[in-house]
Formats: structure tokens, sequence, C-alpha cells
């Protein structure tokens, strides 16, 4: 499956390789700099080692000292422009990448629908959005060329320092490396799932700090502040555990190769000094060859961070990759009809069990709603009133039975097509952080200021907002924690009217409205001059007493329909339910 990433279509399993191939044309022009780079660092030591030599002899060419320290700065200045060119070409793609990357993970998440997110915690999909990313990142682009540019100046200085003194000194100063290559792979494959936990364990503070924030007022509601910090102290205390056992092995490459070095330079000093006292090396040349085995130091020790940030990103790879393999489950229909939406709807035997569930939330319904209907539909909590709107939105896939709009199966709609034909209004309304305007707009400038006060004022919020300072301006805070209940949903249900939707659906949306602010904004439905199909899912008769069809439902099952007048009459479930509420209210 391909998606449409950082302006290139990144196919979710090579996401890596594509970009490569997308931008290889920066990446070659980084990499032929990073070459002549490498290339040029190594003839300083050279220069060097000559003017040393130069400077020991009894009657030397000053001009030849003069010209070998022009060169060491021409040398130094090409080292500076080539490595800063193929710095910004190489760090930017991997900047590139990572913006790229985080688009294509923000795109499949809104592909997946609630049963995925039901699956997962909050705080571990973060972490794949910001640590993963970021470590990726890190393996991608600095490491990498860290690793290529380490690599290209090792094999030029090892054979720079065989032409300048001979093959076995050299050979025998670079004895320990391969211990080193070797001991760093094993440490390596230790850092890499000591890696994983530390993200498992942020993931999960991350999710703890989340709950504690948006839930911060029932904790101090219930006085559970105390219970809520010894949580987070256990969850923390994992972390530093977690994060302390990582650097105990990290830790261990960078001494470990310094280590290896300084035996280096020991056999160095020792049979490289004694080449100098007995002439078969110059002194000019043994400097030169010390210098190019501290310029071999620079690269080899990196490579004990270039494992590291490897191990970390591999792990974070995985990780990513693992979450962008999973398939959405709610897809488009094979035949992609994008046809605009009356609001005739069809229920013909539908029955669903929610995944991880045994029992079915609804049973072999049954019904036919007309464009322009109002339906309302009540029942006890439980008894199947949101799985119609989930199912009837395809918030999840129906797996028995066929649902039909404007007499076409809803599984041949394109996702686009479909869910434009709907408001949807939520009992557990979502303010976003933005002002009240494009809460209602949903950040579109599409429309006219006289649409979003119509559609305030048929929501009975257009009131409130003009007695806030800034009106339509006024910035609300994060999901909406300046706004009562009530005023939250009125504003909902704006940004659902706005839209002019076929199909209307009100999903205990007026639950946290007095009945008086209820009453109203049903008499402004039943006097829109729209063909607007209505489904009122509510438990409170007085939010559907007035739709051309009530439907109750039990357990799943449809146990009656038809008007308020006709459930009145037969006595049934409905009347049960309109007495109890009748009695709650006057015992108020």
């Amino acid at each position: 499956m391909k998606l449409t990433g950082g302006g290139i279509a990144l196919k979710k399993e090579s996401f890596v390789l594509q970009f490569f191939w997308k931008h290889k044309g920066s990446y070659f022009i980084g990499l032929i700099f990073m070459l002549c780079s490498s290339y040029i660092q190594t003839l300083f030591p050279k220069v060097l080692g000559n003017t040393i030599d130069v400077l020991g002899t009894v009657n030397f060419d000053k001009s030849h000292v003069t010209q070998n320290i022009i060169y060491m700065i021409i040398i130094g200045i090409a080292v500076f422009i080539c490595t800063y060119t193929w710095r910004n070409f190489i760090i930017r793609n991997a900047r590139a990448l990572e913006c790229s990357l985080r688009e294509t993970l923000f795109i499949h998440f809104q592909q997946m629908s609630p049963a995925f997110y039901h699956q997962r915690k909050t705080g571990d999909l973060i972490a794949y959005a910001i640590n993963d990313i970021g470590a990726v990142r890190m393996t991608f682009g600095p490491a990498t060329a860290m690793s290529i540019n380490g690599l290209s100046l090792c094999v030029i200085t090892i054979f720079s320092m065989c032409q300048i003194v001979n093959i076995k000194l050299t050979l025998l100063c670079l004895l320990p490396i391969p211990v080193i290559v070797f001991l760093m792979l094993r440490i390596g494959k230790v850092i890499q799932k000591r890696f994983r936990i530390v993200q498992k364990s942020f993931a999960a503070i991350s999710d703890r700090v989340q709950e504690n924030i948006y839930g911060n007022r029932v904790i101090k509601a219930y006085v559970q502040e105390e219970a809520e910090l010894k949580k987070f102290e256990e969850l923390n205390n994992e972390m530093v555990d977690a994060n302390i056992n990582l650097v105990k092995v990290s830790s261990m490459l960078s001494p470990m190769i310094e280590l290896c070095f300084s035996i280096s330079f020991v056999l160095n000093l020792i049979i490289g000094g004694n080449m100098v006292l007995n002439g078969s090396v110059t002194l000019g040349d043994f400097v030169a060859f010390n210098t190019y085995l501290t310029m071999l130091m620079g690269p080899v020790i990196s490579i004990g961070r270039i494992i590291n940030i490897f191990q970390r990103g591999m792990a974070s790879y995985r990780r990513i990759q693992d979450i962008l393999e999973v398939e959405p489950d709610i897809t488009d229909g094979e035949a992609m009809i994008n046809t605009p939406i009356v609001g005739n709807i069809e229920f013909r035997n539908l029955s669903f069990t929610y995944p991880g569930s045994s029992k079915k939330a609804i049973n072999e319904i049954n019904l036919s709603i007309k464009a322009g209907e109002s339906i309302g539909i009540i029942g006890a909590t439980g008894s199947g009133k949101t799985t119609l709107a989930n199912l009837l939105l395809k918030l999840f896939n129906v797996e028995r039975g066929q649902i039909f709009v404007d007499g076409i199966d809803l599984n041949d709609y394109s996702l686009d097509a479909l869910r434009q034909g709907f408001g949807y209004v939520l009992q557990d309304n979502f303010i976003f952080s933005g002002t009240v305007e494009e809460n209602i707009t949903f950040f579109k400038s599409t429309y006219e200021k006289e649409e979003i006060e119509e559609a305030s004022r048929i929501s009975c919020i257009y009131q409130s907002i003009i007695n806030f300072e800034k009106e339509f301006e006024t910035v609300l805070g994060e999901r909406g924690v300046n706004l009562s209940g009530g005023q939250k949903q009125r504003i909902c249900l704006a940004r659902a009217l706005i839209r002019k939707p076929a199909i209307l659906i009100l999903d205990d949306a007026l639950s946290a409205l007095d009945s008086i602010t209820e009453s109203e904004i049903l008499k402004h439905f039943n006097s829109l001059e729209r063909n607007q199909t209505e489904l009122i899912i509510s438990h409170k008769v007085s939010s559907v007493k007035d739709c051309n069809l009530i439907v109750v439902l039990e357990n799943g099952w449809i146990v009656e329909k038809g008007n308020h007048e006709d459930l009145m009459k037969i006595r049934g479930h409905y009347h049960g339910i309109y007495e109890e509420q009748a009695n709650d209210n006057a015992d108020v």
C-alpha cells in the first residue's frame, strides 16, 4: 500500500529505500564531496612531515617551508568547503526523511479504524511519532554519513601509512582494531534489545502523564494525587532502570576503543622510535605516521557512537515498520462510488459483534428510513444504539447483513464520499485548540460569516459566544477546558450543522443540556427547511418524542418501533421508559 508523505509516494514496507532513491542525486553529490574531504584530509600529515624534514636540515629553504604552510592553509579551507557541502546535502536529506516519515506515519494513523486505537496506548503511538522517528533520522542521516566518511578516511589513511613507513608497522599498530569491531558488534546487539525496553518505558510514562493531564479534575475530586504519584514514580523508576541498563553497555564502547588505541600508540613509539634512531625512517615520516594514527583514532572511536545510534535506530526502524505493516481494516469500496448522498437508509438483517467480545452488540436489525425523516433510537446503555451509528459511518466493517445508503451497498462507496454526507455529533465531544470559529468550521475558510452564525443560532450557542470577550475569535483551551459540557456539545452541534449534511446523527448529543435548551434546539430542527435525514440517538424520551419514527432497542434487538403516540398506546418498553423518566422529573 502507498502513502503520500513529504511530496513522494512511500510504500510502507520500504519507505527508507524509496526515499534514498527519490533523492539519489543529492546523496550522490554529498558522497562525492565526502570522498574529496576524506582524501584532502590525508594530505595534511604528508605536508606536515615534509615540513619537519625540511626544518631538520642545516640550511633549510624558508620558501619551501612557507609554501608548505600555504598548502596546509589551502588543505584546511578545502576540507571546510567539502565537509560543509556534504553535510548540507546529506544531513538536510535526513531532516527531509524525518519529515516525510512522520507525515507517512500520521497519514497511516488517520487511516486506522477505532479498533486499532482500542488495542494500543496513546503514549506508545506518540513514541513512534517522536522518539522512534528521531532515532531513524539519526541512523540514516548523521550515523550513515559518519560511517561512510569514517570508512573512506580509514582506507586512505591506512594506505598512506603503508606508503610512508612500512606495512608491518602499520598492521602491528592496527592489530587491536579487529578486536574492537568484534566487541562492538556483540555489544551492539545488546544495545538494540535494551533500547527497545527504553522505548517501551517511554511510551508507558507518556501515557501516564497524558492521562493525569486530561484527568486532572477527576484526580483532584477523588483526592488521588498520592496514588497517582506512586504509580508515576514506579514508571519513572522503571524508565531510569532501563536507561541505566542501556548506559552500562553503551558506555563501554569509547573507553574500550581508547584503550586499544593507547596500545597502538605504545607499539608505534617503541618500534617506530627505534626505526627513527637507526635511520630507516625520517623524523618527518614518523610524525606523519603518528598524525595518521591520530586521524585514524577519530573514525574508529566514532564507531562506538555510530553502532550505538545504529542499534537504536534499527530498533526504532523495526517498530515503525511493524506499525506501518498493520493494514487498515476499513477501506474504500471496490466500486469507489462517489455519488452525493441524498439520505435514504436501510438496515437489512444487520448483526454485529465488537472485536474481542463474544456478545452481539446488535441482532438482526431491519429498518428502512426515507430521506428527510427524523428517526429516534432509544434504549438503555449497551442496547446497541451507538453501534448503529458506528456501522453507518463505516467506523467498523459490517460482518453480517447489509446497510444501504440511497439503495447502494455501504461497502461500494468511497470513504470520503460516504462520510462527506454525514454530520456526526457524539456525547463525548472533542474541542480542538483554536478559536470558537475554527472549531465550528473545522479550520476551513470556505464558510461565510452568515453560515457560521446560522449554525450557532440553530445549536443555541450564539448567545454564549457573543458574551465571550472576543466572541467567535475567542481561543479555546485544550479540549475546551474553558467551556461547560453543554457549551462543548452545542459547538460540536454547530460544527455538524454548518456542513448541511444529508444525514445528521446525534449520539446522545443533547445529554449535557437542560430541558429548556434541548427543547429549543429540537424546535429549530423541526423548523429547518432542509431535506435532512436525522438519527437522534438518546436515552431520554424528550429528545426523540417528536421524531417521525422511534425505534426502541434492548440487548441489541428492536423490541418496538412507531411514533410517540402509537408507542404510548401499546404500553410496552417505550411507555415504561417514559413513565420512569416522568417520575424522576416529578421527584426533582
